[in-house]
């Protein structure tokens, strides 16, 4: 159990991020919730603090800011807050293919799935460090295990990318307390699919493709406290990850192609988001 510790949980509004703000408040940790919407993490820190007893500050921000990163952490220092785990979790699912999305939609993916959890690990790092102590979980996917599919053209190279990502910050913070963790669920009930409009199309994936975001978070924080630079959770999921890696590149990206038409949304061109 957590002893003045905080936490800080991108994407905390819904899904896997709510579930590990129920986690982390369960083993004691203070919370520091951002997403967009605040009524949803109003409600959510109120819960936490009645029911666990633990100090829960609410941060409505937009990651797609350009700024936010720098403005949430500064606020935090401006409070005397320090952080003690991150938990990357904000996203959200952009359809389509490339060419059929404006710039500015890829512009804010980007931000928000890639720039905006690098600067946050780059802005709490030191002070980690400096404590002794630092857990960071970046919430990628199995996704970024397997070929990248058509129509999801970004989604899976921006969680290739937290993964490679995590994977070198381990070894940079190994023996200083600090552990990093790449967090690579597959289908997890939540709110994703309902935003990005594909929740008819993935619901006839077979229930033993599933897992409930409260199962998710409690295995990310395990593994993270276990110091597991790259964590895939389900035996399905290992399972399909280890296939792919066996797999000559070219009938993995034909397999990729064949089911990848099964589950594609078509006619995106403002994205849903969660959080």
């Amino acid at each position: 159990m957590a002893s003045n510790r905080r936490a800080l949980v991108t994407g905390a509004s819904a899904g896997i991020g709510e579930a590990f703000a129920r986690e982390l408040a369960r083993r004691g940790f203070d919370l520091v919730l951002t997403a967009r919407r605040a009524d949803r993490l109003e409600a959510l820190a109120t819960e936490l603090r009645e029911r666990h007893a633990i100090e829960a500050v609410v941060a409505p921000l937009d990651l797609a800011r350009p700024d936010a990163a720098e403005a949430l952490v500064g606020a935090l220092d401006e409070q005397g807050l320090h952080i003690d785990l991150l938990v990357n979790n904000a996203g959200y699912g952009l359809t389509g293919y490339l060419d059929e999305q404006p710039w500015a939609a890829h512009a804010a993916f980007i931000q928000v799935l890639m720039t905006a959890p690098t600067e946050l690990v780059w802005r709490l790092l030191p002070g980690m460090k400096a404590r002794g102590y630092g857990r960071i979980i970046n919430v990628a996917s199995l996704a970024g295990h397997v070929p990248g599919s058509a129509g999801h053209t970004l989604y899976a190279a921006s969680k290739a990318y937290l993964i490679k990502f995590s994977q070198s910050l381990a070894l940079e913070t190994k023996g200083t307390g600090v552990h990093v963790t790449a967090l690579c669920p597959g289908f997890t009930y939540s709110e994703f699919h309902d935003v990005n409009g594909a929740r008819s199309l993935v619901s006839k994936m077979p229930g033993f493709m599933w897992m409930d975001a409260a199962t998710v978070a409690r295995q990310g924080v395990d593994a993270v406290d276990a110091g597991t630079p790259v964590y895939i959770n389900g035996r399905v999921n290992r399972f399909i990850k280890g296939l792919f890696k066996l797999l000559p590149d070219r009938v993995g990206l034909a397999l990729t192609e064949r089911q990848g038409r099964r589950f594609r949304v078509h006619g995106e061109v403002t994205p849903g988001r969660q959080g």
